[in-house]
């Protein structure tokens, strides 16, 4: 399965980077992260009005990482997320930093998320409406 790659524009900044001037490893997870979050806002589907609204939230279940070269201070990088498996309570997203005007990643990355009971953080399944704007 695989839905329209979806892009999120992410500029370095100064708190991004370790002592060598280069992305801390770490914070890629938190770059795919936005790229998720605004992949959902996109399609309608605000995170804090679904734990609040419908009681849902997702959790990250599972992540793999491939740092393949560094991104440094200033650098303007594009972050993919395109749903690659669709379960009955997860979607695993297959995802991507590259930098602007480059077409090799710097980072490729899978990463399971879990659609969970907000109050007994549950495995429960996906939203129709939201299974339904994936298969568009």
């Amino acid at each position: 399965m695989s839905d329209a790659a979806f892009n999120w524009p992410v500029r370095v900044y100064y708190e991004d980077t370790d002592s060598g001037g280069v992305v801390y490893y770490a914070n890629y997870l938190k770059f795919l992260e936005r790229a998720r979050t605004e992949w959902l806002r996109v399609r309608g589907f605000d995170q804090a009005r679904l734990a609040s609204e419908r009681g849902l939230l997702f959790a990250v279940r599972e992540v793999h990482l491939d740092l393949r070269r560094p991104a440094r201070l200033d650098d303007r990088l594009q972050v993919s997320a395109e749903v690659a498996e669709r379960r009955g309570a997860s979607l695993t997203f297959a995802q991507a930093v590259t930098r602007e005007g480059e077409d090799d990643p710097l980072c490729r990355g899978r990463v399971r998320v879990a659609c969970l009971d907000a109050d007994g953080f549950r495995p429960r399944p996906l939203p129709d409406d939201l299974v339904a704007e994936i298969a568009r």
